[in-house]
This record gives C-alpha cells, sequence and structure tokens, in this order.
C-alpha cells in the first residue's frame, strides 16, 4: 500500500509544506526562512532551505535564480559539514542542468549527489539522484542504458511504498514504451501511475500521467475529444501549483494531438503558445520539440518547402550537439515527410 505523497526537497523548517503547495507559496516562506537562517548563523538550516527556494525558482522556470539558489545552498551545506544537504543541493542543480539541455553537467552533478547521497546516508536522495540519472538518458533516448535503472528504482519504490518516486519511474518507463511503439503496455503504465497518484493525492505526478494517458488515447485510437478532456483536467492542476514547465508540455501535448487530427491552425496556435513558455524558462528539449511541431504544422498550412526544409535542418543541427537522440529521430522523419523535393519524400 501506498501513502500520502511527500515532498522530501521541502526539509528543514519547510517539512510542513505539500507536494501540492503552490510554487509561489513555497517560494515565497522558503525565502523568508532561508534569510532566518541566515541571519541567525544556522548554516545547515539555510542549506535545506535553500534548497526548496532553488527548487521553486527551477520549476517556475526562473532559471538564473534557481542556479544560483542551489549553489549557495550547496556552500551553506559544505560549511555545515552536511553531505546529505550537499547531495541535495547537487541533485537540484543537476536537474537544473537538464532542463537546460545541459546533458553533460546533469551527469556529473546527479553522479556526485548519488555518491554524496551513499556517503551521507540518506536513501532518498541517492534515490532520486539515479533516477534523475535515468530520466536523463531517457531523455537523451538512451532507452537500453536506463531501461534496467528505471526498473530497479521502481522496485526499490514499490517496497518502500513510496507513491511520488513509483509513480515517476511508472511514467518514464511508460514513456520508452510509447515512443518504441508499445502503446498497450504505455497505456496500461500511465494508468497505473494515474492511479497511485490520485489515491496518493500527488498532482504533479496525476498531471503527467493524464498527459501520457492522452498522448496514448490519440496517437493509437484516434479519440481526440477524450484526449483533449485528460490534458484539461492536467492543465487546472498546473495552473492550482504553479508548474510552469509542466504546463508548458501539455500545451505542446495539446498541439500535437490537434495536428494527428488533421486541425493543423490549432496545433500552430498551441506549439506557438509552448515555445514561448519553454524559451521563457529554458527548457531545451521542450524548445526543440515545440519547434518541430510548429514547423510541420506551418507545413501542412501550406508554407513553402524550402522554408520548411531550412528550419529543419537547423533543428536538427541543435538536436545533433545537444544529443537528444530520439527527437533527432523524430525530425528526420519530418525531414523525410516534408522534403522540398515531393519525389524525395517518396
Amino acid at each position: 500500500m501506498y501513502g500520502k505523497a511527500f515532498a522530501p526537497e521541502y526539509q528543514g523548517a519547510l517539512t510542513t509544506l505539500s507536494v501540492n503547495s503552490s510554487l509561489v507559496d513555497v517560494l515565497a516562506e522558503g525565502t523568508e526562512r532561508l534569510r532566518e537562517a541566515e541571519r541567525s548563523g544556522r548554516p545547515e538550516e539555510a542549506a535545506r532551505c535553500g534548497l526548496a527556494v532553488a527548487e521553486a525558482h527551477r520549476r517556475l522556470g526562473q532559471v538564473r535564480d534557481a542556479d544560483r539558489a542551489w549553489k549557495a545552498s550547496y556552500r551553506s551545506a559544505r560549511e555545515a559539514g552536511d553531505t546529505a544537504a550537499m547531495a541535495w543541493a547537487l541533485w537540484s542543480g543537476g536537474t537544473l542542468a537538464r532542463q537546460r539541455g545541459a546533458f553533460p553537467l546533469a551527469w556529473r552533478l546527479l553522479g556526485l549527489a548519488a555518491e554524496l547521497g551513499e556517503r551521507g546516508g540518506d536513501i532518498v536522495v541517492r534515490g532520486y539522484s539515479l533516477a534523475g540519472l535515468a530520466e536523463t538518458g531517457r531523455i537523451q533516448g538512451d532507452y537500453e542504458a536506463v531501461g534496467r535503472l528505471h526498473e530497479q528504482l521502481l522496485a526499490e519504490a514499490r517496497r518502500r511504498g513510496e507513491a511520488r518516486h513509483t509513480v515517476w519511474a511508472l511514467e518514464g518507463i511508460a514513456q520508452m514504451h510509447r515512443n518504441t511503439g508499445d502503446y498497450d503496455r504505455a497505456y496500461a503504465l500511465f494508468e497505473e501511475a494515474a492511479e497511485i497518484a490520485e489515491r496518493a493525492d500527488d498532482r504533479r505526478g496525476h498531471a503527467w500521467a493524464l498527459r501520457g494517458l492522452a498522448d496514448v488515447l490519440s496517437v493509437r485510437d484516434g479519440n481526440t475529444e477524450r484526449a483533449l478532456e485528460l490534458l484539461a483536467r492536467a492543465e487546472a492542476a498546473c495552473r492550482t501549483m504553479n508548474l510552469s514547465s509542466a504546463l508548458a508540455y501539455n500545451h505542446k501535448m495539446r498541439g500535437n494531438v490537434f495536428y494527428r487530427a488533421g486541425r493543423y491552425a490549432e496545433a500552430r496556435e498551441l506549439y506557438e503558445l509552448a515555445l514561448g513558455e519553454f524559451r521563457a524558462m529554458s527548457e531545451a528539449r521542450g524548445e526543440a520539440l515545440a519547434r518541430l511541431g510548429l514547423a510541420k504544422a506551418l507545413a501542412r498550412l501550406g508554407r513553402d518547402r524550402t522554408e520548411t526544409a531550412a528550419e529543419l535542418a537547423d533543428l536538427a543541427k541543435v538536436l545533433e550537439r545537444s544529443g537528444l537522440r530520439h527527437a533527432r529521430e523524430m525530425v528526420a522523419r519530418a525531414q523525410e515527410e516534408f522534403a522540398p523535393d515531393p519525389e524525395v519524400a517518396r
């Protein structure tokens, strides 16, 4: 059985915060508690409160503030000699690096976080850091390398009855199945994740699971209206908690659903919205996916083929440099579909 979801990144004086707390509220309270700790000369407490501040900034898309906050948290933890708090700060920094598309840095910081978590005896930060490594590999499309790690972390989370981590692992495995064409397995895993998240009152995890279900219903069944209904439910949760990144991905997915349904003008509007949101928070992968969707929608709406080809070629270079293999494969398929010479596409 799973208990209520909790947020282990809310530490020290902030343990009373809920996993569903508005990020604006988390930032306000975390900043206040951080200043109190700094004024009273308590570096360990400053490190713990600074972690919540860093995570709130990151999830709100405030990249520069998040970068400053996790580094300050690490310095405070090091001053206090708190190895586990140092690990948590590195985990936050590694997660931010992945969000920005700096994958080598993400691997390095998350690997160090896992090592320090084990050394400091904090199995939770060790697990979160390993999960971060697994997610980094998954996002880059290296499924063979990280598939077993996802399964291992899922088993560990199930044994501990930790709902939030179980939901994360289920969604990661589901996404890999979806991307390799096993839609039925993906749907079953997203469905289980949604059920666990709902029972555990994990609104963030539930919103991501609904997004996954909507994707499968759209691509496998062509069930546009049901997919849009699920995305609307997920969007409501994202707005309540101020989940900027999740909301942008929700909008991008809605664009996908419209595109698959042949509603290209509506798809274009959603891709443009998501693109602006991703750029505002320096979310490199989301930006690339929104650019791809927008290029395809514009092509369907009559954009000149040579312009489309130029856009896709530039996007391919960006993805080649960043190491996003799965997204690069998607661009390659689009290049074949929208080749300047129709004969090439055949």
